[in-house]
């Protein structure tokens, strides 16, 4: 038995590729942070050094999975270090098609699972504490600069935040942004269908009685940032908007298909123009949901017979795979990969 297991070690030695023609490597995270009652479920995607097996990541019945290794060496060198907050009821691992296109140009991806506003565990009143979300993040960049499993490999000089819709007011805020309470609910109260409010009024929330709303919850630590279609950007408090990071990019997916309530463009809450020094990219055809997984077949179908939102339907004409090659090439732009 020893002999077989040494020549199947030095057989598979002559067999590894090089780093870059592997998989992603991927591991789970339990994240303790004293601002949460319960571990935070969180996620690292990493250029591998060696192969190890490979499985599925975000398998389920309506997206399809990404394939990494699970858990193998960090390649060699100091590599740049994104953090990524997902939308409202969605999670980290279903965003492997952008991880893993980020780990590609050579990346290191860290990703929470934000409580209380993740695929099955979200709630308005927990979903409208923003603070929170950001603070997880936070937390989990606390701890991987303390493993010693990766702080070799990171370059603490290049950490760079991605967020799409909730989470892209997520990572606003972690850039420097403030929003107010008292506009939002004003917004909501004179269009009450937008898409940003439609959730929240079902959970019988004013954004002016939640703190974590309106708190700052800049890390200085963010050198670049990306946001993608956000909500929340038409109750930006103006005494924040110079103090947020220059140059963020921000992008907002679809033309007539637009979500009006991530538009941060001229026809929309104009934050593009107010950010300092922002970039903004439109992407098109698409629209909110073409920023999630590839779906497989039969999903729409099933999402319909659930009645829940078409998460898999695009604007005719769209192609959600070569959609997310733009944006993986957009975002690794943006953040200087």
């Amino acid at each position: 038995m020893q002999r077989l297991a040494l020549l199947s070690i030095l057989v598979l030695s002559h067999a590894v590729p090089a780093a870059a023609d592997l998989l992603p490597g991927y591991d789970r995270i339990d994240l303790s942070a004293d601002h949460r009652a319960r571990p935070i479920a969180a996620s690292i995607w990493y250029p591998a050094a060696n192969p190890t097996y490979r499985a599925p990541v975000g398998d389920g019945p309506i997206f399809d999975p990404t394939f990494a290794f699970i858990g193998p060496a960090v390649a060699d060198g100091e590599h740049p270090l994104v953090l990524l907050s997902h939308g409202s009821g969605g999670n980290a691992d279903s965003l492997g098609w952008l991880t893993s296109g980020l780990v590609a140009e050579g990346a290191i991806v860290l990703a929470v699972n934000h409580p209380g506003s993740t695929s099955g565990d979200s709630s308005p009143r927990r979903s409208v504490d923003l603070e929170a979300r950001a603070n997880d993040l936070s937390a989990a960049l606390d701890m991987v600069l303390a493993d010693p499993a990766f702080v070799p490999f990171i370059d603490e000089d290049r950490i760079g935040v991605v967020g799409f819709s909730l989470g892209g007011a997520t990572a606003l805020g972690m850039a420097g942004l403030r929003f107010d309470g008292e506009v939002q609910d004003f917004n909501c109260s004179a269009g009450p269908d937008a898409a940003d409010c439609v959730f929240f009024r079902l959970g019988g929330v004013r954004f002016a009685d939640y703190p974590g709303y309106e708190a700052d919850a800049l890390d200085a630590r963010i050198t670049e940032a990306v946001i993608v279609d956000p909500g929340f950007g038409g109750s930006a408090d103006p005494d924040s908007l110079e103090d947020v990071l220059e140059g963020i990019t921000l992008i907002n997916l679809g033309g007539a298909d637009r979500l009006g309530a991530a538009d941060v463009g001229p026809a929309g809450n104009d934050l593009a123009n107010r950010l300092p020094d922002a970039r903004y990219i439109e992407i098109a055809p698409a629209n909110h949901f073409t920023f999630l997984g590839t779906c497989k077949p039969g999903a729409a179908d099933l999402l319909e017979e659930e009645r829940d939102d078409p998460i898999c339907t695009d604007p005719e004409g769209t192609d959600r795979a070569a959609v997310h090659d733009q944006l993986i090439e957009a975002i690794a732009a943006g953040l200087s990969l």
